[in-house]
C-alpha cells in the first residue's frame, strides 16, 4: 500500500500541469510560513516566543493555544502574519449565516453573479475585522500580563510613541491577513487543494516538530529526571489511539446516507428526458469542524471576564464562575459538549434547506421512493437529517474533548495531545483527503492509478 501511494506521489510529477501545481502551491505556503516569522518592527518577539516554549502546557490550551495554533506560531512570535486567515474564515462564516437569513443575501447568491458580490463582501468584512482585531491585539502586546499570566516585563521595545505603535502594528496586521488571504485564493485558483483550508493546515503542522519533541521527552526525559510514562505501556496505547482517531475522522468526514431519487420520464419542448435513479448524498458531519470552533471560542470569553471582574473588584462569586469555567474543568467539559451539539443542529438549519430541495426535487420530476413528493419530502429529509446529524455531532463531542482530557487529566503534554483529536485533526484530515481527491482526478484524467490500485480514495461512495 505504501509503495503503491509512494509511486502516485512520483506519477503527479510526471504530469507537467500537476507538477507546476504542486510547486505553485508549495512555494506560495512557503510564503505563508514565513510571515509567521517575520517580526513586526518595535516588538520583542523572541521574549513572547520563550514565554510560550517555558509555559507550553499553559499557553497550549484555550483560546490563545488555538489562535498560536491556526497562524503557525505567529502569534507567540508578534509577527506580521499573528492574526493568520482566521479572520478571512469568521467573515466567511458570518456571511454564510446572514444569507441563510437574511432574504436579500439569499437572494443574491441564487443570482447570476451574486456568489461574487457575497465574495466581495467577504473581503470587506474581513478588513473590518482585521482592524477590530488587530487593535485588540496591538492593547494586547502592549499589556501583556493582562493577556499571558505569568508573564513579566513588556514586548514594546520603545513606548515613547505609543499611537504610533498601535497605528502601524494595526496596519500591518491587517496587511498580513489580507496577504494571506490572497496568497490561499491564488493556491485554490492556481495551484491544487482549497487554499484557504491549506493555509491554516500548514500553521497546524508546523506544530509537529514539538510535538514529536514533547512526546520523546515524555518517555526519555533529559538529565537524571524520571520518566512518568512507559514507553512499551503508555507509548503502544498513544500509538494505538492515534490510528483509532484518524480512522475515526477519515470514516465520519466520509461518511453519508445515500438517498435514493427515482427521476420519471418528462418531455421538455420537443426532446424526451428518460428517467432514472440517481442518489442524494446526506453527510454524517455536515457542519465539519464549524461546531467545535464556535462552542470554544464563546467559552472562553464569559470565562475571561469573570476572571478579569473578579480579580479587579474582589468579588469571589465572579471568580469562583471563573474558575469552574476554566478550560479543562468538568463545567467546561460538560458546556463545551452541550455548545457543540446546539452548534451541529444550528448549521444544519441556517445551511441545509430541506424546502427548496423538495421544491427542486418537484419541479424536476424527481421524488423519493415510497415519499409523496412536496411537504412530505421535506419531512423525510428533516428527519434524515435530524437523526443521522446526533451521530456526528455526539463524534465531534468525543473528538473535541479527548485533547483536553489527555492534557488536564492524564498529563499528556498539550503539544501532543492536540493531534489526538479537536479542530486540529479534523482540519488536517479534511483537508488532506480533499487535495488528495483533486490530485487523483488529475491522475485519472491522464490514465495513472489514483492513490489507491482501483484509483479511488479509501472511504469514497
Amino acid at each position: 500500500m505504501f509503495r503503491n501511494i509512494l509511486n502516485t506521489f512520483v506519477n503527479c510529477f510526471k504530469i507537467p500541469e500537476l507538477k507546476s501545481r504542486v510547486l505553485f502551491t508549495l512555494t506560495l505556503l512557503g510564503v505563508c510560513r514565513l510571515m509567521a516569522y517575520i517580526t513586526i518592527p518595535g516588538l520583542d518577539g523572541v521574549a513572547l516566543s520563550d514565554y510560550f516554549a517555558k509555559n507550553a502546557a499553559k499557553s497550549g490550551g484555550g483560546l490563545l493555544g488555538m489562535a498560536s495554533t491556526f497562524t503557525g506560531g505567529g502569534l507567540e512570535r508578534c509577527a506580521i502574519g499573528a492574526l493568520g486567515i482566521m479572520p478571512y474564515i469568521s467573515s466567511t462564516i458570518i456571511l454564510q449565516l446572514l444569507t441563510a437569513v437574511i432574504p436579500k443575501l439569499s437572494k443574491l447568491a441564487r443570482e447570476e453573479g451574486g456568489r461574487a458580490t457575497i465574495i466581495k463582501y467577504g473581503r470587506y468584512g474581513t478588513v473590518l475585522l482585521c482592524l477590530g482585531w488587530g487593535f485588540f491585539t496591538a492593547l494586547g502586546w502592549e499589556n501583556p500580563s493582562t493577556v499571558f499570566p505569568g508573564f513579566s516585563g513588556k514586548l514594546i521595545l520603545d513606548d515613547s510613541f505609543i499611537w504610533w505603535y498601535r497605528v502601524k502594528t494595526v496596519l500591518l496586521l491587517t496587511t498580513g491577513t489580507m496577504l494571506l488571504m490572497w496568497l490561499g485564493e491564488q493556491i485554490t485558483e492556481r495551484g491544487i487543494g482549497n487554499g484557504v483550508s491549506l493555509v491554516i493546515t500548514i500553521g497546524i503542522l508546523a506544530r509537529l516538530p514539538q510535538a514529536v519533541q514533547g512526546a520523546w521527552d515524555m518517555f526519555f526525559p533529559g538529565g537524571n529526571a524520571e520518566a512518568k510514562f512507559h514507553l512499551f505501556g503508555t507509548g503502544l496505547l498513544l500509538l494505538g489511539l492515534l490510528v483509532l482517531v484518524i480512522a475515526g475522522v477519515i470514516a465520519i468526514t466520509q461518511a453519508q446516507r445515500k438517498v435514493p431519487v427515482q427521476y420519471a420520464s418528462r418531455m421538455v419542448g420537443r426532446k424526451m428526458f428518460q428517467g432514472g435513479t440517481n442518489y442524494m448524498p446526506l453527510r454524517l458531519n455536515y457542519a465539519n469542524v464549524m461546531p467545535v470552533i464556535f462552542a470554544s471560542s464563546i467559552l472562553m470569553f464569559p470565562q475571561r471576564g469573570f476572571e478579569v471582574i473578579g480579580l479587579k473588584y474582589h468579588i469571589k462569586f465572579f471568580t469562583d464562575i471563573a474558575r469552574n469555567l476554566s478550560y479543562g474543568s468538568g463545567w467546561y467539559l460538560a458546556l463545551d459538549g452541550l455548545m457543540i451539539l446546539f452548534f451541529s443542529y444550528f448549521w444544519v438549519a441556517t445551511q441545509f434547506n430541506e424546502l427548496q430541495i423538495a421544491d427542486d426535487l418537484k419541479k424536476n420530476g424527481g421524488y423519493i421512493p415510497g415519499v409523496r413528493p412536496g411537504q412530505a419530502t421535506s419531512d423525510f429529509l428533516h428527519n434524515a437529517m435530524s437523526r443521522i446529524t446526533l451521530a456526528g455531532a455526539v463524534f465531534l463531542v468525543v473528538i473535541a474533548i479527548l485533547p483536553i482530557i489527555m492534557s488536564q487529566w492524564a498529563g499528556v503534554p498539550q503539544q501532543v495531545s492536540q493531534f489526538f483529536g479537536g479542530t486540529s485533526m479534523l482540519i488536517m484530515v479534511g483537508v488532506l483527503l480533499d487535495t488528495m481527491r483533486q490530485m487523483e482526478s488529475h491522475l485519472l484524467m491522464r490514465h495513472y492509478d489514483g492513490f489507491l490500485k482501483k484509483g479511488r480514495v479509501r472511504g469514497r461512495f
